[in-house]
C-alpha cells in the first residue's frame, strides 16, 4: 500500500514549475478549520503544484470529502516518515493550505492527485482525529520591512547563485534557468528554490516557518550558497581523482573521492579513527610481549586492507577479540577466611568436605600469591546443589562467576575455536568465557561434565585435557587466537553425577570432591534456611500469610520425595505455596499452618512408603542396596522355587556379572546345603527363578552377591529375612565378602528408606567416615567377613540350628538381635 508521498519519475524543478503569482488565495478566504493532509519525505510550499499517491484509509476519507465539498485542505509534514496514524505531537505545526486540483483512481484503495500550494497556515489545536485529522488554523503572512532595497538585493543575488548551481548540475534542463528568471515575488523566488534544493527536509521546514521576508531569503541564500560550495569542491574531487582511476577498479574510485572529500573538510576518516581507536585498545589491554607482536602486525596488515574487503572484516574481528580479552586484569581476591566460611555457611548447609576444600585453597592463596587455581570436580546426584555452590564460591572469594555448560557438546572446535580461515570463525567457548568474565582469574563452573560426547565430529573431552592441567594451561591455545592465553589463574569446578563416563586421562586431571544425598535432618534445616524463604519470595507470600511446621517439613520429605537431592523436596514446598497463594488471593488473611494432615490435604495420596517389612513377610525376598547415578537404592531381590529339572531363571535386565553372582551364590548354597538343613539334591527336581523387580531398569555389578545369596537360602529353608536389614557386599564361591563402593550413597538409601540394620563387609568400615552423623545414629552397622556372619545376621533365626537334630558343631554361634530402634520415617513392621 503506498502512502502519501510525491510520485517518482519526476524532477523537483518539474513538480514546481507551475508556481503561481502572489495572492492565490485572500487571508480571510481560509477556513478557521482545516482537514489536515500528513506528508512524509516532503515539504510542500505556497504556489507550488505537488503530485502524490494517497493509501492511508484516514487520507483517503478526507480526499472524497474534500473533493465532494469543493474544500481546500492543509498539507502538514510528518515529523517521523515512519509514523502511520500521526497525532498532533507528531506534524510540524507550519503548513501550506492548498487545493486539490486533479484526484485519480489508481486502485481500489490508491489515489493519485494533484494539490495547488495557496498559502502558509499554523496550526493551533487538533479537532478532530477520526475519520482523519481536522485543525484549527490561523493564516500566516509573510512578513515585508520597509526595506525594499535590501530584499531586492537578496533577490538578486538568489537568482545569481540560482544560476551558478544550475549551471554545476548538467542534469537539470535550460528551461530552468528561465523559470527563476521569471519570478518577481521575492518571496515566491525564496519558496521555489527552498523547494527545489536538495536539503534535508528539516532545514526545508525552517524556510517555511520563516514568514518574515528578509528572514526567509537569507536562510534560503545560505542554504544555496552551501549547496553551491559542494557542487564545486564535487566537480574539483571528480577532476583530481580521474587521473588516478584505475581501469578495473572503480571502487577504488568511490573511496578516493570519499578520501578527498575528507580531507577538504579537514575530517579524518572514520576508518581511521577506529583503527587508532582500536591501537589504543590494544596498548591498554597489558598484551604479552609475543601477542603484542602478533596484534601489531596484524594491525599494520589491517591499515593497507580496503575497508569493503571481506579480509578487512576478519581481521578486525580478529583484533577485536584480542583487545577485549583480560590479559592482565585480574580481580582481587579477598582472602578473609571467617567471611568466606560463613558466606558458604550462609548459602549451604553441609557440604562440609567442599567447604573445606575451598577454604584451605583460600589459606594457602593468602600464603603463596603466585599459586595456581585448583581444579575441582564435583560429583554427586542432581539436586545436592553441585552447580550453586559455584556462584557461592565466586561470592566467597570476589571473584567475577561464569558458567560453561558442556552437556552434549559433540564438536572439538566448541573447546578450542575455529581457524580464521572458516567463515563464521569464533574462539572456542573458553576464551568467549574469559572475554565474558573480564578477568583472568574468574571462577568458571563447568556443568555437566560427565555428558561430553564424541563421535565423527571430535573428541571434546580429549580438547580439555590441556585446559584442564596446571602443568600445560598457562599456555592454553585457541585455533582462533594462535597466541598462548593464561587459563592457570582460573578456579576451574567441574561438574558431573558420575564418573564412569569421564575418560580416565581427563579425570586424572581434577581433584574429584564427592557430594553425597542428604539425611532427613539435613533436608529438614535445608528446606527451613533455604527452600521455604526462596519459594514464598517466589509465590508472593510472607511469613505472615503461611508457617511450615517441621512435622510438614518431615512429611514432604518421608512420604513425598524419595531422592538424593532436595529438587523434589522444593517441588512439593511450591506446591503448598500455591495452594495457600489461591487462598490468600481470595481474600483470607489469616495465617495458614501447615501441618502434616495439612500438607497431604494439598498434596494428595503419599507417593512413597516404607515397603521392606511388606516385601520380605514371605521367604526368599532379601532387601539389598544399589548404586546409582542419582544416588543410592533399594534393591529387592526375589527368589521362587517350582518343579523342574534344576534350571535357573534370571529376570531383570541383569548385566553378565550379576548373572555371575547369582551362580556363584547357587553354587555356595549347594556346598552349605547339608550344614542348612537342605537336601543336597534338591536342584534335580527343583528349578529356581530369581527375579529383580523394576525390571524396565539395567542392573549390573557384584555388589548383590551377599543379597541373593541371602535370598536363596531364605528360599530354601523356610527362613524369612529381617524386614528392617538391607545389605551389599560382593560373594565369593568360598563364601568370603568382599568390599564394594558406593557405601556412603547405599547408606543414605537406606536411611531414607528407614532401614534400621545395615550389613556391610569389614574392609569397608573405613569408608563410613563420610557417612553423615545423624545416620550412623540411627542405623546399626554388622561387619562381616563370611558369608555364615550375613545368614546369621540377615534371617529372622540362624538357619544352621533350624536343620533337623542338635545345632550343627561347625556351625557360627547364635548371635543375639540388636535392638530395633523405631525409624525417623513411616513406621517399619518387622
Amino acid at each position: 500500500m503506498s502512502d502519501e508521498k510525491k510520485k517518482g519519475g519526476q524532477s523537483a524543478t518539474a513538480m514546481t514549475s507551475a508556481m503561481g503569482p502572489p495572492g492565490l488565495i485572500n487571508k480571510d478566504d481560509i477556513p478557521q478549520v482545516l482537514p489536515i493532509l500528513p506528508l512524509r519525505n516532503s515539504v510542500f510550499f505556497p504556489g507550488g503544484v505537488l503530485p502524490l499517491a494517497v493509501g492511508r484509509q484516514k487520507t483517503i476519507a478526507l480526499i472524497k470529502d474534500a473533493v465532494r465539498d469543493d474544500q481546500l485542505i492543509g498539507v502538514v509534514t510528518q515529523r517521523r516518515a515512519e509514523e502511520e496514524d500521526p497525532g498532533a505531537s507528531d506534524l510540524y505545526a507550519m503548513g501550506t493550505v492548498a487545493r486539490i486540483v486533479k484526484l485519480l483512481k489508481m486502485g481500489e484503495d490508491n489515489y493519485s492527485l494533484v494539490v495547488q500550494g495557496l498559502a502558509r497556515f499554523r496550526v493551533l489545536d487538533l479537532v478532530q482525529e477520526t475519520p482523519y485529522l481536522k485543525a484549527r488554523v490561523e493564516p500566516a503572512d509573510d512578513k515585508t520591512s520597509a526595506e525594499n532595497v535590501e530584499v531586492e538585493a537578496l533577490g538578486i543575488n538568489l537568482k545569481k547563485l540560482a544560476r551558478e548551481v544550475i549551471e554545476l548540475m548538467p542534469e537539470l534542463p535550460a528551461a530552468a534557468t528561465e523559470l527563476v528568471e521569471s519570478i518577481t515575488h521575492p518571496g515566491h523566488l525564496a519558496d521555489l528554490i527552498a523547494a527545489n534544493v536538495d536539503v534535508p527536509i528539516e532545514e526545508k521546514q525552517a524556510v517555511l516557518e520563516t514568514v518574515d521576508l528578509k528572514a526567509r531569503m537569507k536562510l534560503v541564500l545560505e542554504l544555496l550558497n552551501r549547496k553551491r560550495e559542494i557542487l564545486k569542491l564535487s566537480n574539483k574531487i571528480d577532476s583530481a581523482v580521474k587521473g588516478e582511476m584505475s581501469k578495473t577498479q572503480r571502487e577504488y574510485y568511490l573511496r578516493q573521492q570519499l578520501k578527498a572529500i575528507k580531507e577538504e573538510l579537514g575530517e579524518m576518516g572514520e576508518e581511521e579513527e577506529e583503527l587508532d581507536e582500536l591501537q589504543e585498545r590494544l596498548k591498554k589491554a597489558g598484551l604479552p610481549p609475543d601477542v603484542e607482536k602478533v596484534a601489531t602486525k596484524e594491525l599494520n596488515r589491517l591499515k593497507t586492507i580496503p575497508a569493503a574487503s571481506s579480509e578487512y572484516t576478519v581481521a578486525r574481528t580478529y583484533l577485536d577479540w584480542i583487545a577485549d580479552l583480560p590479559w592482565s586484569k585480574t580481580s582481587e581476591d579477598n582472602l578473609d577466611i571467617e567471611n568466606a566460611r560463613s558466606t558458604l555457611d550462609a548459602d549451604h548447609y553441609g557440604i562440609q568436605k567442599v567447604k573445606k576444600r575451598i577454604l584451605e585453597y583460600l589459606a594457602v592463596r593468602k600464603l603463596k600469591n603466585d599459586m595456581k587455581g585448583p581444579i575441582l570436580c564435583l560429583v554427586g546426584p542432581p539436586g545436592v546443589g553441585k552447580t550453586s555452590l559455584g556462584q557461592s564460591i565466586a561470592r566467597s572469594v570476589g571473584r567475577k562467576f561464569v558458567r560453561l555448560s558442556l552437556g552434549g557438546v559433540r564438536d572439538e572446535a566448541e573447546i578450542r575455536g575455529h581457524r580464521r580461515t572458516y567463515v563464521g570463525a569464533l574462539p572456542g567457548r573458553f576464551i568467549q568465557s574469559m572475554k565474558k568474565a573480564g578477568t583472568k582469574n574468574p571462577v568458571m563452573m563447568l556443568d555437566e561434565i560427565d555428558k561430553l560426547g564424541a563421535d565423527f565430529r571430535g573428541d571434546p573431552s580429549a580438547a580439555l585435557l590441556e585446559v584442564l592441567d596446571p602443568e600445560q594451561n598457562n599456555s592454553f591455545s585457541d585455533h582462533y587466537l594462535d597466541v598462548a592465553f593464561d587459563l592457570s589463574k582460573v578456579l576451574f569446578i567441574a561438574t558431573a553425577n558420575q564418573l564412569d563416563p569421564i575418560p580416565g586421562p581427563l579425570r586424572d586431571r581434577m581433584e574429584i570432591i564427592e557430594l553425597p544425598g542428604y539425611t532427613f535432618e539435613e533436608k529438614q534445616q535445608i528446606a527451613r534456611i533455604h527452600l521455604v524463604p526462596k519459594q514464598l519470595r517466589e509465590h508472593g507470600l510472607s511469613a505472615d500469610h503461611i508457617d511450615i511446621e517441621d512435622g510438614a517439613l518431615l512429611t514432604l520429605i518421608t512420604s513425598y520425595t524419595r531422592e538424593a537431592g532436595v529438587r523434589g523436596l522444593e517441588r512439593r514446598i511450591a506446591d503448598v505455596c500455591r495452594a495457600v497463594a489461591v487462598e490468600v488471593a481470595a481474600g483470607k488473611t489469616d495465617k495458614q499452618v501447615i501441618t502434616p494432615d495439612r500438607a497431604k490435604e494439598i498434596l494428595g495420596p503419599e507417593s512413597f512408603y516404607s515397603e521392606v517389612a511388606e516385601r520380605t513377610e514371605v521367604p526368599g525376598v532379601a532387601t539389598g542396596l544399589a548404586w546409582t547415578a542419582v544416588g543410592g537404592d533399594l534393591l529387592f531381590i526375589e527368589a521362587t522355587k517350582m518343579a523342574g529339572k534344576g534350571g535357573m531363571t534370571l529376570t531383570g535386565q541383569l548385566g553378565d556379572v550379576m548373572k555371575e553372582s547369582a551362580q556363584a551364590a547357587l553354587s555356595y548354597l549347594r556346598s552349605k546345603a547339608d550344614q542348612l538343613g537342605i537336601n543336597p539334591n534338591f536342584l534335580e527336581k527343583t528349578d529356581i527363578h530369581l527375579h529383580f523387580p523394576a525390571g524396565s531398569i539395567p542392573k549390573d555389578g557384584p555388589s548383590a552377591g551377599v543379597t541373593i545369596l541371602t535370598a536363596l537360602t531364605s528360599l530354601m529353608t523356610g527362613i524369612r529375612v529381617r524386614g528392617d536389614t538391607a545389605m551389599t557386599g560382593e560373594a565369593t564361591l568360598r563364601g568370603l565378602v568382599l568390599p564394594v563402593g558406593g557405601i556412603k550413597e547405599k547408606v543414605l538409601a537406606a536411611h531414607r528408606a528407614g532401614i534400621k540394620r545395615v550389613i556391610l563387609p569389614e574392609r569397608v568400615r573405613k569408608d563410613l567416615i563420610d557417612v553423615p552423623e545423624q545416620a550412623k545414629k540411627e542405623i546399626e552397622f554388622i561387619f562381616v567377613t563370611q558369608m555364615d556372619e550375613v545368614l546369621h545376621n540377615a534371617l529372622e533365626s540362624d538357619p544352621f540350628k533350624a536343620r533337623a537334630g542338635t545345632p550343627d558343631g561347625g556351625s557360627s554361634p547364635d548371635l543375639p538381635k540388636p535392638e530395633v530402634v523405631p525409624p525417623a520415617g513411616p513406621e517399619i513392621r518387622a
